[in-house]
């Protein structure tokens, strides 16, 4: 199984915070490769700037370091995927979560999130336990 975190589900992952469950913690940790979107790194970057996100560091060079010591591959932005998002339905408004799902798209990744939004989209999802 090859897995594409969604920015939350890698914060919490890095961080142990007890609202990823054992399943989503479990699967990342026995997947055959997991992947950080660098729209996820660009996203939380974003958000750590306007204080929306805390976060224990400093983006740069944390969630790199943190990437790397979780043996997590980095995922990097495609024009193949980001032509994908003219054919994508607009569920969402959020344009980090709908490059995101145009990455799994077009990967073959499964994406691995809570948000329910992201449920209505044409991708492979891990979604629940």
């Amino acid at each position: 199984m090859r897995l594409l975190l969604d920015t939350h589900i890698f914060l919490w992952f890095i961080t142990g915070d007890e609202r990823l469950s054992q399943h989503f913690r479990n699967a990342i940790e026995n997947a055959d490769a997991a992947y950080l979107s660098v729209v996820s790194v660009w996203e939380a970057t974003v958000k750590y700037q306007l204080g929306k996100l805390p976060l224990p560091e400093p983006p740069n060079p944390w969630l790199f370091e943190q990437r790397e010591h979780h043996g997590i591959e980095s995922l990097s932005l495609s024009e193949r995927a980001v032509s994908r998002l003219s054919d994508l339905p607009g569920h969402h408004k959020d344009p980090f979560d709908r490059m995101l799902v145009c990455q799994a798209i077009e990967e073959q990744l499964m994406l691995v999130t809570i948000d329910p939004v992201i449920e209505r989209y044409p991708a492979k999802l891990l979604t629940s336990v």
